[in-house]
């Protein structure tokens, strides 16, 4: 069965070798809203570079997701001082425990807090594929998406929560529980 990658992308308003409060706070909460998604029903796995370095992912060994790579239009710092963006690849089984582990618990919390920490950019901030099974997505494939996004309309190869595709690229929607309606305007 097809598994659904998801890349998201934010650039930071201070690098993320600031040492402010603001930024200490972003990396703290950051930390543990990662464990918390890890243990959500439908996550699969992320990319994590090897040893952790923080603020170091331009050059760091990332394995099987490849080299680090961001959109064009990130025209801030690319060193472990000046680099100001937060971004992430991951793996789910699908759409829906996507949209509930990143709304829910914590990230919730965290999103309703981005716009202390990210610029307002009026890029695209999330998008989904579909890949095989056991195919690992690489950074390349992120950007490479998430640039399709912001020049085209959402399609099976490229698309958001809230204009998703099933992997045989049909359009479900998506639903909150206990509603009709399809979440509008999110962003993760």
């Amino acid at each position: 069965m097809p598994q659904l990658a998801l890349y998201t992308f934010g650039v930071l308003k201070s690098p993320l070798a600031d040492t402010s409060p603001l930024t200490r706070e972003f990396y703290d909460i950051g930390g543990t809203v990662y464990q918390e998604i890890s243990r959500q029903p439908g996550y699969l796995a992320h990319a994590e570079p090897a040893g952790h370095d923080r603020g170091k992912l331009f050059g760091a060994d990332w394995g099987a997701w490849g080299e680090f790579t961001v959109p064009s239009w990130y025209d801030k710092g690319r060193t472990p001082e000046t680099t100001a963006l937060a971004t992430t690849l991951s793996l789910w089984t699908d759409v829906r425990p996507a949209f509930d582990a990143l709304y829910t618990g914590l990230h919730r919390t965290a999103l309703n807090r981005r716009y202390d920490w990210f610029e307002r950019t009026g890029h695209p901030n999330h998008v989904f594929w579909w890949v095989a099974d056991g195919a690992i997505p690489t950074w390349r494939d992120g950007v490479a998406v998430l640039e399709y996004l912001q020049d085209g309309a959402p399609a099976p190869h490229a698309f958001t929560f809230h204009h998703s595709f099933t992997p045989e690229g049909a359009t479900p929607g998506l639903r909150r529980a206990g509603t009709a309606s399809t979440p509008r305007g999110r962003s993760c």
